[in-house]
């Protein structure tokens, strides 16, 4: 595709040869800004093929097991592929169960990341319901640090982030440069909607969290998640408490 820096020239490919030495964060920003004007309208398989053909085994799905269709997607360009999980113990029990059913039945490695504590532990430390009082520090210690011990050994990510989703997601763009973890962020089903994510599960029976059938219009940890009301924003259920709507990994 022409304009886009090309992978051999940052050192990340060697004709099908092992990754060689890390690009720097220069390398890699000015890699995602031409990649992210390039690849804006481009299908989201398109998307994924040039991450994987670019960065190899130092490119990683990241996956809130929602739904499966990002892992499933990248699966058909990428078998194999490493899906990062974080396993925050404090997921509903439907969300641990596509996990394992994106475990058992993809061909991806489906790696769980937990926090450094237990909840338990957490709470014997920061005192009980931290999620409660102060959801900020909550998602740091259970979600943030855990994904960017998970992500040291990669040079870039794919999230399954919706232009649609939120309006705080509305300008997603389809490759970015994630400056906080010097890393490339590629989001290939950004411009996407609800009907084409609805159409892709059709097509082709991917797995999904069954809490979406119960009024669910997005689904996190039990203690900060609640139903949806109709007309309701999707991410309305989440820390409905609270004046707070990511929990801090895309930010």
């Amino acid at each position: 595709m022409s304009g886009l820096v090309s992978a051999a020239g940052l050192g990340l490919v060697d004709a099908g040869a092992p990754v060689a030495a890390e690009p720097d964060r220069r390398e890699l920003r000015t890699l995602a800004e031409e990649a992210g004007r390039d690849l804006e309208g481009a299908p989201a398989l398109e998307v994924a093929r040039w991450a994987v053909e670019t960065f190899g085994e130092r490119f990683c799905v990241t996956s809130s097991m929602a739904d499966a269709v990002l892992v499933h997607l990248v699966s058909r360009v990428a078998p194999g592929v490493e899906v990062v999980f974080l396993d925050t113990g404090l997921h509903f029990p439907e969300t641990l169960r596509v996990r394992d059913q994106v475990a058992g039945t993809l061909p991806v490695n489906v790696r769980s990341i937990r926090p450094r504590r237990t909840v338990g532990q957490q709470d014997g430390e920061h005192g009980p319901r931290l999620f409660s009082r102060s959801p900020d520090d909550c998602c740091q210690l259970r979600k943030v640090e855990p994904l960017e011990r998970a992500l040291a050994g990669y040079d870039a990510w794919a999230a399954g982030l919706r232009r649609d989703e939120s309006p705080t997601r509305a300008d997603t763009p389809v490759v970015t440069f994630d400056a906080r973890r010097g890393k490339v962020k590629v989001n290939p089903i950004a411009a996407w909607t609800q009907a084409d994510v609805d159409t892709y599960v059709s097509r082709w029976n991917v797995p999904v969290n069954e809490l979406f059938g119960r009024a669910y219009g997005s689904v996190g940890c039990w203690p900060c998640t609640r139903r949806t009301k109709a007309g309701e924003d999707p991410r309305a259920g989440r820390w409905a408490m609270f004046e707070k709507a990511e929990c801090g990994l895309h930010v």
